[in-house]
Parts: C-alpha cells; sequence; structure tokens
C-alpha cells in the first residue's frame, strides 16, 4: 500500500489552481529563487491594503521577523466587505444544529451580524483596539460574528475550546488579561443539551481581575445563574445596535488572535498570530490545497476552539468568498450516516476532517457511505494526525469514490496554515505520505546541526525560511518563544524553526511525518502536553509520582497511559484511575482523561533524576527495549516493570 502512488483525477487537474508538478515547481523554484518577490507577488494579488507596506521581510531582529511592515489592512474587510458587490446573496455560511436546524447566512447578512456585534462590544463594553477577548462557544454562527467583530475592531480574540474546564479557562483568561468573555448557555450534543455558562461562572469564582463583563448567547435556553453587572444577553441587546460599523485600520503586525496550546513545560502557550501573514496564508492554502472556488461548499469537521476551525473554518473559506459549513453537532449522531447525509444535502465539495474520525466512521459504518450521493464531493482532507494506510484506502475508494484527491495535510498552530501537503491537481499521493512542501514553505528533514538526514532515515522536521503566517512570538513570553521554536536545530549556524515533529524523506523525495520527538501527545488530532497531565495529577494525594507517555490507539491515534507511583499500598488502578481522572477533567478537561493506569513501584530515571519517557513509552507500545538503560539509577526497574504491563493481558 505504502508504494502505491494515485494520480490526480486529469477531470479536475485540467482545472485546478496548480495542474501538475511541473506548475508546482515552478512555483517553488521562483520562491527560492526570489524569496521575497514571491511572497509580494501574492501579498499585492490577494491583500486589499488601506495602506501600502514599505518592507516586505524584516529579519533584523530573528526570529521575531515581520512581514509586509506598516502596511494597513483589516481581516474583516477581507472576509466580508471585499465580497458584498459580487457576493451579497451567496451564503457565506451553512449552519446545521445537532438537532438538525439549518441556517444559512449569506455574505450580506453575515455583514450586519458581525457589524451589530462590533457595535456591541464597542458601545456597550467599551472594547477597544488591543483589548482580549475570550471566547468560550459551542459551534453556533455566534461564534463567528464574534472572531469578525473582534477583528473589525481590532480587539484580539483568544478562543478556549468548549471541553476545557473551569481551571484550564481561567489559566487562559489570566494570562491573556482578557477585558470580556463571550459564551453561550450551552449547545446540545447527541440529543441532549450541555451547559457552557457554569463552567465561566466556576472559572471566575477567583482570579480574573481583568474580567469586567460576560456576554452570553441564549443557544439552549436552560436556565442558568446571571450575576447583575457582569453577565449579559446578546440575545437582548444585539437588535439595538446598528448593522454599520466602519472596520479599524490594523497595522500587518498587529495581533490577530491568541491560541493557547499544549506544552511541554505544563503551561500553556498562548501563541500570536499577526494580521497581514495569517489571513494572506489562510486564503492561498483554501484555494490551493482545496482548490476553493466561487461555487463550492466547503466543510471542515474541526472545532473553532483550535487551529484547524480558526482556518479552515472561519478565516480560509470566508477571505477565498467561499460557502463554509459549520456543524454543532457529532457525525455520528443519529447514525454513523449523518456525515454523509450532510455532504448530500449541502451539495458539499471538500471535505475536511481528522484521522480519528474517518477510523471511527468506517469502524461504526463501513458501508453508511453507499447510501447517499456524494458525487458532488471533490477534494477530499486530512489533519490532525497522519493517516494509516487502512483508513486512507476506506477514505478514498468509499467516499471519493476513486476520484477525489486526499490531501493529508501536516501543520500546527504555530505555522498558521498548512505547510506541507499534496496539491489535488497536482501531486502524485502516497498514501499516509504528506508528500512535499507547499510552494513558498523551506521545509527540511535534518540533524540538529543543520546536515541533511540521510534518505529513509529520522530527521528533524525544520523550516528554514521565515514566512508570513508563522507564530510571532508567546504571548508575554518571548524567550519561551525563542527557546521552544528556535533552540533546537540550526542551518549554517543560524536558529531555525524546530517543528518538534520527526520526518523521513524517501527516494523521490516525498516527506513522512514521523510523531512528536518531544513530551506532546496527540489524541484524536489534539496537542496535550504529557507535563500538563502530570501537573494535574500531582493535586491527587495518593500519589507520588506519575510519568504520562502515549500508546497507539486505532481510533484516537494516541491515547494518555499512565505510570502511577503510589505512597502507600492498598488502592487498586481502577480507584486510582477513577480519582486521577477527576482531577484532570476539572483541571483541563475530558479530553486529557488517561485511558490506561498502571501502578508501579518506581519509574526509571536518570542518576539526575529524569525520567526516561522514551523507556516507558516502548513498554506501553509492546516493543522491545533497545535504549541504554545502563545510566539509569535503578536498571532493574525496567524489567519489572515490562513484567507489571504484560501481566495485565
Amino acid at each position: 500500500m505504502s508504494e502505491q502512488i494515485f494520480y490526480p483525477n486529469p477531470e479536475f487537474a485540467k482545472d485546478a489552481r496548480i495542474p501538475s508538478m511541473e506548475a508546482y515547481w515552478e512555483l517553488q523554484n521562483r520562491a527560492i529563487e526570489d524569496y521575497e518577490g514571491f511572497w509580494k507577488g501574492f501579498a499585492d494579488d490577494k491583500i486589499d491594503w488601506l495602506e501600502p507596506y514599505d518592507t516586505i521581510l524584516d529579519e533584523s531582529n530573528a526570529p521575531f521577523y515581520k512581514w509586509f511592515s506598516n502596511g494597513k489592512l483589516n481581516v474583516s474587510n477581507q472576509c466580508i466587505d471585499r465580497h458584498l458587490a459580487d457576493k451579497a446573496d451567496q451564503n457565506a455560511i451553512i449552519f446545521e444544529g445537532d438537532n438538525g436546524d439549518v441556517k444559512h447566512i449569506t455574505y450580506s447578512q453575515l455583514s450586519e451580524h458581525v457589524n451589530k456585534m462590533a457595535n456591541l462590544l464597542k458601545n456597550k463594553f467599551g472594547v477597544k483596539k488591543g483589548d482580549r477577548v475570550v471566547l468560550y462557544m459551542p459551534m453556533i454562527p455566534e461564534a463567528t460574528y464574534a472572531m469578525l467583530a473582534c477583528s473589525r475592531i481590532g480587539a484580539i480574540h483568544s478562543i478556549v475550546f468548549g471541553g476545557f474546564s473551569a481551571d484550564a479557562l481561567r489559566d487562559r483568561i489570566e494570562d491573556a488579561e482578557a477585558k470580556i468573555v463571550i459564551t453561550a448557555d450551552g449547545a446540545f450534543r447527541k440529543g441532549k443539551p450541555y451547559m457552557l455558562k457554569n463552567v465561566v461562572d466556576d472559572a471566575l469564582e477567583s482570579g480574573c481581575e481583568s474580567i469586567e463583563a460576560v456576554l452570553v448567547v441564549k443557544r439552549n435556553h436552560e436556565e442558568i445563574k446571571w450575576v447583575e453587572g457582569r453577565d449579559y444577553s446578546y440575545n437582548e441587546l444585539i437588535d439595538a445596535e446598528s448593522t454599520e460599523c466602519p472596520f479599524e485600520p490594523m497595522d500587518s503586525e498587529d495581533p490577530l488572535f491568541l491560541l493557547y496550546t499544549s506544552g511541554s513545560t505544563g503551561k500553556p502557550k498562548g501563541v500570536q498570530h499577526s494580521t497581514a501573514g495569517y489571513i494572506l496564508w489562510a486564503q492561498m492554502t483554501m484555494e490551493w490545497v482545496f482548490d476553493l472556488r466561487k461555487d463550492d461548499v466547503f466543510w471542515c469537521t474541526a472545532d473553532i476552539g483550535w487551529i484547524t476551525g480558526h482556518t479552515y473554518i472561519v478565516y480560509g473559506p470566508l477571505s477565498a468568498g467561499g460557502t463554509t459549513v459549520m456543524f454543532e453537532g457529532v457525525p455520528t449522531y443519529p447514525d454513523a450516516g449523518r456525515a454523509w447525509k450532510m455532504v448530500q444535502e449541502h451539495n458539499i465539495t471538500q471535505f475536511y476532517t481528522a484521522p480519528t474520525l474517518i477510523r471511527l466512521l468506517h469502524k461504526v459504518g463501513e458501508d453508511e457511505p453507499e447510501k447517499y450521493d456524494l458525487s458532488t464531493l471533490r477534494v477530499l482532507g486530512t489533519v490532525g494526525e497522519p493517516i494509516d494506510p487502512p483508513a486512507w484506502k476506506w477514505y478514498y475508494e468509499a467516499i471519493g469514490k476513486s476520484r477525489c484527491s486526499i490531501v493529508d495535510t501536516y501543520w500546527q498552530t504555530e505555522t498558521g496554515g498548512h505547510v506541507i501537503s499534496p496539491l489535488p491537481g497536482a501531486t502524485p499521493i502516497k498514501p499516509a505520505c504528506a508528500t512535499f512542501a507547499l510552494p513558498g514553505i523551506i521545509a527540511e528533514v535534518m540533524e540538529e546541526d543543520g546536515t541533511p538526514t540521510p534518505v529513509g532515515e529520522k530527521g528533524f522536521m525544520c523550516i528554514t525560511r521565515p514566512w508570513p503566517s508563522m507564530i510571532r512570538t508567546i504571548w508575554n513570553d518571548p524567550e519561551r518563544f525563542k527557546k521552544s521554536y528556535f533552540g533546537d536545530c540550526k542551518k549554517d549556524g543560524e536558529p531555525v524553526y524546530f517543528t518538534g515533529d520527526g520526518a523521513m524523506v524517501d527516494k523521490d523525495g516525498y516527506i513522512t511525518i514521523t510523531g512528536r520527538t518531544d513530551d506532546v501527545l496527540n489524541v484524536s488530532g489534539h496537542r496535550i502536553g504529557t507535563a500538563e497531565i502530570e501537573s494535574a495529577i500531582k493535586h491527587v494525594s495518593s500519589v507520588a509520582v506519575s510519568a504520562v507517555v502515549g500508546k497507539p490507539h486505532e481510533i484516537k491515534g494516541e491515547e494518555v497511559f499512565a505510570y502511577i507511583v503510589l505512597k502507600e499500598e492498598g488502592l487498586s488502578a481502577d480507584e486510582v484511575k477513577a480519582e486521577i481522572n477527576s482531577v484532570i477533567k476539572k483541571e483541563i478537561g475530558a479530553i486529557a482523561l488517561c485511558d490506561e493506569v498502571v501502578i508501579v513501584p518506581d519509574v526509571p530515571k536518570t542518576r539526575s533524576g529524569k525520567i526516561m519517557r522514551r523507556i516507558l513509552r516502548s513498554i506501553a507500545k509492546g516493543e522491545e527495549i533497545t535504549q541504554d538503560t545502563s545510566t539509569l539509577e535503578d536498571p532493574s526497574i525496567v524489567p519489572t516493570i515490562e513484567k507489571i504491563v504484560n501481566s495485565r493481558g
């Protein structure tokens, strides 16, 4: 399977934006030969500049790169206003609720909704340029209105995934020093209401002194607590606002949003993205990777709480003038045909999801796609983790009917958009392979000193030239930014961006991502720091030591596997697991719950006290221990742990 090559559909390729590998290499060689000129051409073509920039790329304070210095633009204008002349009546958003309710929101209607919310934020709550606004929202249109309203008035939004706990929400509010929280009473999931406002209430019980107000969208209309003078109803206030709101001219390098991602130190990192570089690449990748056209309907199944939702539900499709689908529910409810029913009913042309969901839909509804008309699909995409060959094959044959290209996209919160991906009209695809860097992205698999890694061997996945949509810094922590991303690999003696992932290049130059090289798990496409989980486990009084690793899981990709040393004997693994997960759910959220807990007498440590997680990871996977254990404080602990894990069957 891995050696089989699938070529683009010739009918699709002839009209694709990048129709051949010759066209791809023409673009990439242009970038290599004239890097700044390459980006200037696209910036001038894609962005509606309010004032021109004077410098394309400023590298004088590396790695704090600046792009299109002193240019002025507004992202809300890029996504809405400039489309109104010829797309006012085109659907911008198709919303489908968990219970099947559907709303079609045109670009004209989107403009009115966003302007009214922007005015509400300005006039009622005094939100101004540079203020931080935290969104803790379900997948409803008002979440998009809030994002675009913030960009319209120059506020910096920071979305916190609705599955995160009150403690995790509080941490992010406090780090961003947010002025206001926008939330909802709750939403619907699998036919039942769930609540969000109560989590906000818990988060604000202590700390969060910067918060002046909470704006609540009524979605499920369940009873909630209202705090006088702090909580306000969006539904009751919004109608009084004007549908006209001038957009704020923003500098190219003004922050557009913060998005907190798990790190290896336990403290979430506030990834800061700029205005011009981010929106430019969001549009370019929509057009190149998905070949988005005027009449296309694009569905990304992610949540807006993750970077995938930012770039490929909101900013990418709308900046490109397309129609984007927002889905509140679960693609397996009320049955495993829900996703394919939506493709049929909304005439969806591009479908973008995670391998986790593909594996699940294959497992619980292998024959469901045959019941629906999927002929409108043109491009299929995957995101979040490498897709395994069996899932790729089912996706290609059962969903794409062996005619749709699969774009296996590789990127990160920090990259802003795709950096390595097939092009649907150009790239011969090797299943489960990310293929080639996109034009303008100078990606190399290398050793720490910049030496190219030999063909077929694992190396470090690096990007050796700055690019417009890259992370600008970590909010309020520039030193951590440099250490996290520019502290591991060098080329020609200068630090370069290291993704944190390993990769291999084959004899044809194809890049395959091999997974994380640090202590970050990828659970259902969500990156979770092991240190963050271990930090939560420290609150369990019976636990002396914990070491968390990832273990392959057929649906989620990775599961959370915890080795636990107890302070005293007496508790069973099930009892400890229940106690640990109760704390993790409160501290982080349900996405980080431990799937397996093993009680061990000790963990393998070096004489300096460092836990050797590579050994623990190998044991969890059932692999042979090939690492040198002679430097451990107690080498005998390794076979002891192996015996305990293997005895569990």
